[in-house]
């Protein structure tokens, strides 16, 4: 989340505080994403709020992974849709990550049935994308179709998890509210264990 740095306002602190508990409890849902391991709303340069993983050590990711973390980005706006019922500019920074991720999927790795087994990707560096795209204008307007598509199906698996563990979205928001700062044993508290598979639904 991003802002010029000043006051922050308590509706203001509400919303980061939502933001945030959304991004902790889609990625702790989906088994695919880098298990969360503290969670602050104390600004700290351009951001408002924050989120740490613990990343695996992985050469490849699947596209299961890939999709997954697509909705654990999108977490945080989805949150503020379900609880405050509009979205916030905070959400920028998510949206780009998102939006060249997504587009990565489509273009370079070859997760798209339509687009099929091709990527667009130039490892050399010596094509001038300014001058000349390798692909034809058609197939642009394909990947822009895709991608938006892949995007909204992210944030829609997000809303679905978010309303179905509305009250540990709630909890998880208070705690961040009250404290500022949690860590994964307080997400355990409300979300169950992680790592033997056990979630607390709500």
């Amino acid at each position: 989340m991003h802002r010029i740095v000043g006051i922050i306002l308590p509706e203001e602190k509400k919303t980061i505080a939502y933001h945030e508990a959304g991004h902790a409890v889609v990625s702790w849902i989906l088994k695919h994403v880098d298990p969360v391991v503290k969670v602050s709303i104390i600004p700290r340069g351009k951001s408002l709020g924050s989120a740490w993983y613990l990343p695996e050590e992985k050469q490849l990711r699947s596209e299961s992974a890939f999709t997954e973390h697509l909705s654990a980005t999108l977490g945080g706006r989805a949150a503020e849709q379900l609880i405050l019922g509009e979205v916030s500019s905070g959400a920028l920074d998510d949206l780009e990550k998102v939006t060249k991720e997504a587009y990565m999927m489509v273009a370079y790795y070859g997760f798209n049935k339509k687009i099929g087994n091709i990527s667009f990707y130039d490892s050399t560096g010596q094509r001038d994308m300014s001058i000349q795209k390798p692909y034809s204008e058609e197939t642009g307007k394909l990947i822009e179709e895709e991608v938006r598509q892949l995007v909204q199906t992210a944030y829609e698996k997000a809303l679905g998890i978010l309303t179905m563990h509305r009250s540990s979205l709630q909890k998880i928001a208070e705690l961040l509210l009250n404290k500022e700062i949690i860590y994964k044993k307080d997400l355990e508290e409300v979300l169950g264990s992680r790592e033997s598979g056990e979630r607390k639904s709500g």
